[in-house]
């Protein structure tokens, strides 16, 4: 009997430290734990989605978003621009499908998601978002290799200027869907009217590209 006792007692040992170290794996994550809200989205309803995040783009014209894609910029006729693409979204029914032909003179193209429409700056506008914590996004190529040159928020300048911005350089999309983030630790977002933008180039793509967005969103420290 004693030697069960012990036998059971050493079981136990071995158990407890599995799930220490599961539970400092899981510590260790750093920021991935911080934006692990975004997985596992689709099956939720759209009131669930809501309250996990504050959206720049959910699905097409879905009242969760926020924000509208207004703000074209570069050889805007390279771009084709689909927010109601229904090939393989990573959640809901529909993602943003961008398709990018060089042959302008600026040698890049852009869009920047703005509130209200067409606000650069100008007009009294953009939200309070001073309790996110990141902003999250999902991102695949058509074959993969496809370079993004910038991902960026805020920024917007004139008389009502973003309160500050961020951005996120040279991204390099696989094939399948990716989860990428711009850290907000320190950012002053009391005004952010310029919700999002990305912006690709000739140099980096000099045969043009084609990928997907989805579930564009801040998270918030709630």
């Amino acid at each position: 009997m004693k030697i069960n006792k012990i036998t059971a007692a050493s079981f136990a040992l071995v158990l407890l430290a599995g799930f220490i170290s599961s539970c400092a794996s899981s510590n260790s994550a750093g920021n991935s734990a911080a934006i692990s809200r975004t997985k596992n989205t689709s099956a939720l309803t759209a009131q669930e989605r809501a309250a996990l995040a504050f959206y720049v783009y959910a699905d097409y014209k879905s009242p969760l978003n926020h924000f509208y894609p207004s703000g074209w910029m570069g050889d805007t006729r390279d771009l084709f621009f689909d927010q109601n693409s229904k090939e393989y979204p990573y959640a809901g029914k529909t993602c943003i499908k961008v398709q990018y032909i060089p042959s302008g003179k600026n040698g890049w193209a852009g869009v920047f998601w703005q509130q209200p429409a067409n606000n650069w700056g100008d007009k009294d506008g953009g939200y309070d978002l001073s309790k996110a914590t990141h902003v999250t996004f999902w991102m695949r190529g058509e074959s993969g290799g496809e370079v993004i040159s910038e991902v960026k928020i805020g920024g917007l300048k004139g008389q009502f200027p973003d309160s500050d911005f961020a951005v996120k350089k040279n991204i390099t999309l696989t094939k399948g869907w990716k989860l990428y983030y711009i850290d907000l630790k320190g950012k002053k977002l009391s005004r952010i009217a310029g919700g999002f933008c990305f912006v690709v180039n000739k140099d980096d793509n000099p045969r043009g590209c084609t990928f997907y967005i989805d579930e564009v969103r801040y998270e918030m420290n709630k």
